[in-house]
């Protein structure tokens, strides 16, 4: 510590550091303060409101969840797989941070994985479309018939008519509603979806719009070994919700949030990121979702460069003029300074600053803990992405709004508070958005059950005390006897 504040007092007794400071830090950073004040009011000018005015997160019925024992069972049925397999999987699942309560779609729970039907995905989107929306249309006291604008997105069903036709037909909606059905945005989409809505809002008066996001898991089940494909087999889960929205500034009395802003990122010219998370078929024709090693790397990539995009349009003026300052005195530092303290010449921007709370995509366990880690989140923040994965598991584009029904449902949301959202998916993609509380909420929502029971402590789950003995197992073990092992557990 010493030596480093002699370097600096070397470093600013320079002669002429006055004309040098004035030269490299403040003509450049009055300059830029300027844009971005002006930047800000044209934004503010331009822009029209959005509001979330009801949303409502779907939880299926008890007879489709996932315990320890039926996805054991699951995984028997795959006759596929080998030893090296089942190690894969078990370390997978206890890794994972999902629990013994998710859901699956009903072909998986009847053992149709392998031969899905047009009517099992159907009656997969459909159970969810119409239990969210009659109680979203209920609990907001608005007919289908006022709504203007219907996005929905599911990534990997498409069907002929469209599923936002079958909703207009369900709900008999007006002739002249606008729709819009999106499809392989993966786990990013619902945001999407928010900021198309958020466009149509610019010229478009006084307008109500319904964004439904969900996934169909039943018919893209992996049937195969391949290990970076039966990865999503492990993680994603289903669940849906649906959005009210308006820019009617006649109804922000009633209104829960206001969206602030909306960044988008998308990476797709890198081969490297838009290969690393894509639907394909393995080496004997059998279609699944590959999940590749440069994930990771893709992902904190797009991370940061959306970072660098937000960062100007949500943090308050002080923290911009900390971090400017900050950077550009390590930037112009000596080579000694910048050994002494590691090599670490950058400077960190604290988000918490203009962000109350943090809501993140539950793409995984190892996604909740490196994006805390980038932004410096405590326990706390991180809270409600752990307990959300922990209890819905990865529901790809929905799984953002369980989390901030958890929020909700443990009345952390006040008015005046700034959530942040942050979501990647497929392509590669990273998408965040700002949101402003407009009053106290303190529904339970999806979450009225069991959020009494959390936040748990320990989110571990029984497959390590049940299937450990697959670490032990002798190499030679084939699949019938891994089975026959596996069923007499069951019995025990």
């Amino acid at each position: 510590m010493l030596t480093n504040t002699l370097s600096l007092s070397k470093f600013l007794s320079l002669p002429l550091m006055e004309d040098h400071v004035m030269i490299i830090f403040v003509v450049p950073f009055v300059f830029s303060l300027l844009f971005l004040l002006l930047k800000k009011l044209v934004e503010k000018w331009r822009g029209q409101a959005c509001y979330i005015l009801e949303y409502e997160c779907y939880k299926p019925t008890d007879d489709r969840k996932l315990d320890t024992q039926f996805c054991g069972n699951l995984i028997m049925r795959n006759k596929t797989l080998g030893l090296p397999e089942y190690k894969f999987l078990l370390k997978a699942i206890v890794s994972s941070g999902i629990g013994e309560e998710t859901y699956g779609p009903r072909n998986i729970i009847a053992g149709r994985e392998n031969t899905p039907t047009l009517q099992d995905s159907l009656i997969e989107v459909e159970e969810f479309y119409y239990d969210t929306l009659d109680k979203l249309f209920a609990k907001s006291n608005v007919s289908p018939k006022d709504i203007d604008i219907l996005v929905v997105n599911i990534s990997m069903f498409a069907t002929s008519p469209s599923l936002t036709a079958r909703i207009v037909n369900r709900y008999k909606m007006r002739e002249d509603i606008q729709v819009f059905n999106l499809s392989g945005m993966g786990c990013s989409a619902s945001l999407i979806s928010i900021d198309l809505v958020r466009n149509i809002f610019k010229v478009r008066k006084k307008r109500l719009a319904i964004v439904v996001t969900s996934e169909s898991i039943g018919p893209n089940w992996y049937p195969g070994n391949a290990k970076s494909m039966i990865l999503a087999n492990c993680l994603f889960r289903s669940g849906g919700c649906a959005i009210l929205l308006s820019n009617n500034p006649s109804l922000k009395h009633k209104a829960m949030f206001e969206l602030k802003c909306i960044v988008r990122t998308h990476l797709g010219s890198s081969d490297e990121a838009y290969e690393c998370c894509m639907q394909k078929e393995d080496e004997l024709e059998r279609p699944g979702f590959h999940l590749s090693k440069n994930l990771p790397k893709a992902a904190t990539r797009a991370f940061i460069e959306n970072l660098r995009e937000l960062g100007p349009k949500i943090l308050p003026l002080r923290e911009l003029i900390r971090y400017v300052l900050v950077s550009n005195l390590r930037r112009y530092m000596n080579n000694s300074l910048s050994k002494q303290s590691g090599g670490a010449a950058g400077s960190s921007v604290n988000f918490k600053t203009a962000v109350d709370h943090f809501c993140l995509h539950t793409g995984g366990k190892a996604v909740i803990e490196g994006v805390g880690k980038s932004l410096g989140l405590s326990e706390y923040d991180l809270e409600p992405a752990r307990m959300t994965l922990h209890r819905f598991g990865n529901t790809s584009a929905s799984s953002l709004w369980y989390v901030l029904g958890y929020m909700e449902a443990k009345k952390r949301l006040r008015k005046s508070d700034r959530i942040l959202m942050i979501s990647f998916g497929a392509g590669f993609k990273c998408n965040s958005c700002q949101w402003e509380v407009l009053r106290d909420l303190d529904d339970a929502n999806v979450w009225k059950d069991c959020i009494a029971s959390y936040p748990r402590s320990n989110l571990s789950n029984p497959f390590m005390e049940k299937y450990s003995w697959i670490n032990d197992a002798d190499p030679n073990t084939s699949t019938d006897e891994l089975i026959n092992k596996m069923k007499s557990l069951d019995f025990e």
